[in-house]
């Protein structure tokens, strides 16, 4: 597949070509820009691709820099300090699926990266394209699990790291930041407010690499890690049912975009596939757009136990509603309560831990299959991208021991049976 801009690259960032403004196709050279022009549009990455075999992807290192040839990044990434994500497990979730009434059911279980949620795979790559483009601190506006990301691959690096978080945030993602000692900042405000003060700090320091404000195209890039290790993890081919958590709205976009490109360079069979969006109801204002019918994501202040998808402004939302509507999915909130049922039950049944995300996942999954909206004869894959042990609260008075007994055998026995 080739997507050119017509100008040579000057930056050595693998088979990046340019950027492409997603509104009105404006295009500009490779830069640390995020918005277009023209139109004040998005700017995302474009590409020549050359030849890439499903050879060498599998030779490649086990994580996301097997996928280099398909990302912005130079081709010697691997070679420079950096975490390292991705090669997460995909789970056969045989009884989950059993639970939900599907034929055929699998996790996509991200608690396995290194900060413990998908966010080090964009990370990863926005570090690679920052090197390259000169700046020499990391940064980033976060509701928790970016936070995590950006300190410990700043760290990694040898770089410095400044992150902004809404003061609320959950206490154990604060501090699953601050001990890799960067500069960390509360902010008294939701992650809409930090995100709007991270644009007019971008502006001020030249050198300063805020992952998703000015590296944003990049950046989300990483996102399309996911969607190639589920189609090479099922054999080299595309699931016919995505479920995935809905925020910002990029990674939807992004495991799209994957799919897509696979079939377009010619490593998986175009197969038709469905997305679906999971968003919290206290936080859902793609989910209201999509039932309403609009193409306009109208903001809303975020009230959920789901914070890490709690963007009441979600810079993708008009995206995630033309992809799941190109491919004939929808997007579904669920309750906090049963978000919480949906962690208990991912956990009761795969042994998967998740945190509020993904309960979101699991139990908007669930809605989905009881309306009718999910087919259960199709092959679903449900991403869960960060580990429940950064958002205990969530579940701390749901769960806790059966009984307090003394030390005597005959008092688990009583236990067990009463």
């Amino acid at each position: 597949m080739t997507t050119s801009v017509g100008t040579p690259p000057t930056l050595d960032l693998g088979p990046a070509v340019g950027l492409s403004c997603r509104e009105c196709g404006h295009q500009v050279p490779l830069a640390a820009e995020f918005a277009c022009a023209e139109c004040f549009g998005p700017l995302e990455v474009a590409y020549e691709f050359g030849a890439v075999r499903r050879e060498d992807i599998e030779s490649g290192p086990r994580s996301i820099w097997r996928y280099r040839r398909l990302l912005p990044v130079p081709s010697d990434v691997d070679r420079h300090p950096n975490t390292d994500p991705g090669c997460t497990r995909l789970v056969r979730a045989d009884r989950l699926a059993a639970e939900l009434g599907v034929r055929s059911l699998w996790i996509k279980d991200d608690t396995g990266n290194p900060t413990h949620s998908f966010k080090d795979r964009v990370v990863a790559v926005a570090l690679a394209a920052a090197r390259t483009l000169g700046f020499t601190v990391l940064a980033c506006p976060s509701t928790g699990n970016l936070a995590n990301a950006v300190a410990a691959a700043a760290a990694r690096a040898g770089w410095e790291s400044v992150v902004l978080i809404p003061s609320s945030l959950e206490r154990a993602k604060v501090l699953t930041t601050a001990v890799y000692e960067g500069a960390l900042i509360a902010v008294d405000g939701t992650y809409d407010d930090v995100n709007r003060l991270a644009t007019e700090l971008a502006a001020e320091h030249e050198d300063w690499a805020f992952v998703n404000v000015n590296v944003r195209p990049y950046y989300a890039e990483g996102s399309k890690t996911l969607g190639f290790e589920v189609a090479e993890q099922l054999g080299w081919r595309l699931p016919g049912q995505v479920v995935v958590p809905v925020a910002s709205g990029s990674q939807l976009t992004k495991v799209d975009k994957a799919f897509r490109e696979l079939g377009q360079l010619g490593l998986v069979e175009p197969t038709p596939y469905r997305v679906f969006g999971a968003q919290a109801t206290g936080c859902a204002p793609v989910s209201a757009a999509f039932k309403a019918g609009q193409d306009v994501v109208a903001p809303v202040r975020p009230s959920t136990i789901a914070r890490s998808l709690a963007i009441g402004a979600p810079a993708d939302g008009p995206y995630v509603l033309d992809t799941v509507r190109r491919t004939g999915g929808a997007v579904e909130d669920v309750t906090d309560e049963e978000v919480v049922d949906g962690i208990r039950l991912l956990a009761r049944t795969e042994g998967i831990f998740a945190e509020t995300a993904g309960g979101v996942t699991v139990a908007t999954a669930k809605k989905l299959i009881e309306t009718g909206q999910l087919d259960p004869d199709a092959e679903t894959v449900l991403l869960i991208t960060g580990d429940g042990l950064k958002t205990l609260d969530a579940v701390a008075d749901q769960v806790g021991p059966r009984a307090t007994v003394p030390p005597s055998a005959a008092a688990v026995r009583a236990a067990l049976t009463s």
